[in-house]
């Protein structure tokens, strides 16, 4: 972060604001911080995306660790979800964390996207035309294990995954969008560990202390709303924000 010393606020204010606009959806929705902040850094800066997804992994341990602890007050967390999680999603991390230093990981990129595409418009009509009705999760550790891989390997991906999954199978979103978000806290760590490991701490260091000042800002905000808005409404916030970012970087993908 030595390019924004001394502070040069004017530099960093695009970041704070976008990265307080992707931890707020991330925080309520418990998606996009990954996909907002990946756009920017590989569209928009030109920067690779091994680089980008793993500036992104050390931002998210701090506002990862906030939204957590915000979530927890807010007591939007359900325990036994989130042991289930915890293990396979860092082995997943770990695992795609690995790989993507090593190999193209925008091979399998479009079906993913396209794949999110279809659950977040599904979700938006469950949310327009069906009354949520609320039943555990069956698949569980399988979804942590792909979500954590595909989080690594792409950047973002944990969220739009799991969350939107547990979803389909009938979770209560509040205790989804608290839970997922404070296992990601953990992922998060583990993935920023390996990337550190592989590409040196220098290749991390850039700019993101305009993304971590904003993200850390907006994380509790993020929880409070996910706490007050209704059932109904979560699901259609989900569906269209998860519709709209994967619709968005499907395009990108086929345009490139």
């Amino acid at each position: 972060m030595s390019e924004f010393l001394p502070l040069d606020l004017t530099a960093i204010l695009p970041f704070i604001l976008i990265g307080f606009a992707a931890q707020l959806v991330d925080g309520a929705l418990g998606m996009a911080f990954g996909v907002i902040c990946n756009t920017l850094l590989v569209a928009v800066m030109g920067v690779p995306p091994a680089t980008a997804s793993a500036r992104i992994h050390v931002v998210e341990v701090f506002t990862t660790a906030v939204s957590g602890i915000s979530h927890m007050i807010q007591r939007n967390i359900e325990w036994s979800l989130f042991f289930r999680l915890l293990i396979p999603g860092v082995i997943g991390g770990v695992t795609g964390a690995y790989l993507l230093t090593s190999i193209d990981g925008d091979i399998v990129k479009p079906f993913i996207l396209g794949y999110l595409v279809a659950v977040g418009v599904w979700l938006l009509f469950r949310g327009l035309f069906y009354p949520p009705k609320f039943r555990k999760p069956k698949v569980i550790a399988p979804l942590g294990l792909v979500g954590g891989f595909l989080d690594a390997a792409g950047g973002g991906g944990w969220g739009p995954v799991v969350t939107s999954n547990l979803l389909v199978q009938g979770a209560e979103p509040r205790k989804v969008v608290g839970t997922v978000n404070s296992v990601e806290f953990f992922l998060t760590v583990a993935v920023s560990a390996t990337f550190i490991w592989h590409l040196g701490i220098e290749d991390i260091a850039g700019a993101t202390l305009g993304l971590l000042i904003g993200g850390v800002m907006a994380a509790p905000i993020g929880a409070f709303m996910a706490k007050r808005f209704s059932p109904k409404l979560l699901l259609i916030l989900v569906g269209v924000v998860l519709t709209a970012t994967s619709s968005f970087g499907l395009w990108r993908f086929l345009a490139a």
